[in-house]
């Protein structure tokens, strides 16, 4: 399957080969792809499964734009880490859970990054959740992008000063 994958999106790559390096587009793919899959659940659930309503679990009421954002993680975070690990970085000589947790942090700081975004955006710009969920994911790729090369799956020629010895 993996290697199926790779086929078809490294197909396309020679129309984008003069703008981008391999990796940075397949990134572009997968990212661009489990991007959509998370804005596409978010709008389910925000106005099929929520109902545009605030959810309430007892001790705790979410707004429904951060349901609808939790909702959307729990399915759009083991598809992205899948697809950075085997299809995008899969030259890095780290171990899984090595890779899981660090995806673990930047994907936490980026769903804070999100958290805040979107919370700004709908309650104090006043756009639509949907809209603002859109750009919210458009802030935040860069930052994903480079933190996921540079530190969730370095390659052992790009370690960390000292991490080396961690390494073996």
């Amino acid at each position: 399957m993996r290697k199926k994958i790779i086929r078809f999106i490294d197909y396309f790559y020679p129309y984008f080969k003069r703008f981008l390096p391999l990796q940075t587009f397949r990134y572009a793919v997968c990212g661009g792809s489990n991007m959509l899959l998370d804005i596409s659940l978010f709008f389910i659930s925000y106005n099929f499964i929520l109902k545009k309503q605030v959810l309430h679990l007892g001790f705790l009421a979410l707004q429904p734009y951060t349901a609808a954002l939790m909702m959307a993680f729990c399915v759009s975070f083991p598809s992205g880490f899948l697809l950075s690990k085997y299809i995008v970085f899969n030259n890095s000589e780290l171990r899984g859970r090595v890779q899981l947790f660090r995806y673990l942090l930047i994907v936490a700081v980026n769903l804070i990054l999100n958290y805040i975004i979107l919370k700004t955006l709908v309650e104090m710009a006043h756009l639509y959740p949907t809209v603002a969920r859109v750009i919210t994911t458009c802030i935040v790729v860069t930052f994903s992008y480079l933190s996921q090369k540079h530190f969730t799956f370095r390659t052992a020629g790009k370690a960390l000063a000292g991490e080396e010895v961690f390494l073996k």
